[in-house]
């Protein structure tokens, strides 16, 4: 399958690589398909979500791993039973990243991460109870580079 994409233009996917989510982005309700598509020249932690239904609308996410500290931290049981409702029970969590040009200035989102089942396809965006911000720096003295 052919589509166009915000930031890499043209391209072929795998419609198996297709993700649905059961509850879309937040903002964005109508749009419930996307892919990952990655750069090897910046590495696997980063990738893009992009739709597959609008070519505009693309997500840089981050894997929490590039974090200095736990991230989500212990799922608790009601978090567990949320996702198996949502036929999400293999969970990957990314975090969305807003990249600035002054990277100081850029942020994550930790308090509604992307969830991801690589299994079944299915993936949505969660609000954790935890006090998370939605606007994280993401270079910090306490984190560090990423």
């Amino acid at each position: 399958m052919e589509i166009k994409t915000r930031d890499f233009g043209m391209i072929d996917i795998d419609e198996n690589e297709i993700i649905t989510f059961e509850d879309p982005i937040f903002g964005f309700e109508t749009i419930k398909k996307y892919v990952l598509l990655y750069d090897d020249s910046v590495g696997g932690q980063l990738m893009w979500l992009q739709s597959t239904e609008e070519q505009n609308i693309c997500f840089i996410l981050l894997d929490p791993v590039v974090l200095t500290y736990p991230y989500p931290g212990e799922l608790r049981p009601e978090l567990i039973e949320m996702l198996q409702k949502k036929n999400i029970n293999e969970p990957v969590f990314r975090i969305i990243a807003v990249i600035r040009e002054d990277l100081r200035k850029s942020t994550v989102n930790l308090k509604s991460p992307i969830v991801i089942d690589t299994q079944s396809r299915r993936a949505a965006q969660i609000i954790l109870e935890d006090d998370y911000s939605i606007r994280e720096p993401l270079l910090t003295e306490r984190k560090g580079a990423v």
